[in-house]
């Protein structure tokens, strides 16, 4: 291996962690917690610690994160968050933007995760189409930002708007809120990538992190 070769992931047993993404692909692992058990977690947490290695885990419930040594945790989100280093500050300004409060622990997910890599994150909460008039009074804030996050439930309709205000890159992310034929996120989904708004990008249901990082590598683009 060259000098400027990224380390090998380490391994303990079960757990394999990539310490050599960022210096592969410009961002860390991310630890996805909801199926993990708290001493996977605790020993994902040494290692990160034993390295000096930023960590943040989605998805985290509240038994685990109390499980974890000292660190930030968002209960609404479920992140957990050590950072052992500050994240270094990267150029750019991402929008996150969401059609009602009931969406807020997609927002959080998402915008945790770009705080986390040194992203500055504009929350816009509860401007979801069903009164419009809340969406176009924050329009100039949004056409300011260099990335829009769309985080939107039931039939997911704010998406198709703002990616036909923004001439910037619209990430949008279907959230499982809704009654009866929402089912889940489906309905949401299903409407964003039927979406007539040309150039639309859409992730899985509820998927703040996978949002978060297609914004990251967005901004590495820029000058």
């Amino acid at each position: 291996m060259g000098p400027n070769a990224p380390p090998p992931p380490e391994t303990d047993g079960d757990l394999h962690i990539d310490f050599g993404r960022e210096q592969r692909l410009g961002f860390p692992e991310i630890i996805y917690g909801e199926h993990k058990s708290a001493d996977q977690l605790q020993r994902i947490a040494r290692q990160c610690a034993e390295q000096q290695h930023n960590i943040l885990i989605s998805r985290c419930q509240p038994e685990k994160a109390a499980a974890l040594e000292e660190g930030a945790y968002d209960a609404l989100s479920r992140t957990w968050v050590k950072l052992h280093t500050p994240p270094k500050a990267l150029p750019g300004k991402v929008a996150v933007v969401s059609a009602g409060t009931s969406d807020a622990p997609v927002v959080g997910e998402c915008a945790n995760t770009l705080e986390f890599l040194g992203i500055d994150a504009l929350r816009i909460q509860d401007v979801g189409v069903a009164a419009i008039h809340r969406l176009l009074s924050r329009l100039d804030e949004i056409l300011a930002c260099d990335v829009v996050i769309c985080v939107a439930g039931f039939e997911g309709a704010l998406a198709s708007v703002l990616a036909g205000q923004c001439p910037q890159p619209v990430i949008a992310i279907p959230t499982s809120v809704g009654y009866g034929v929402a089912k889940d996120g489906y309905a949401a989904l299903h409407g964003m990538l039927a979406s007539c708004a040309n150039g639309l990008m859409v992730m899985n249901i509820d998927n703040g992190v996978g949002a978060a990082l297609a914004a990251r590598r967005i901004l590495r683009l820029l000058p």
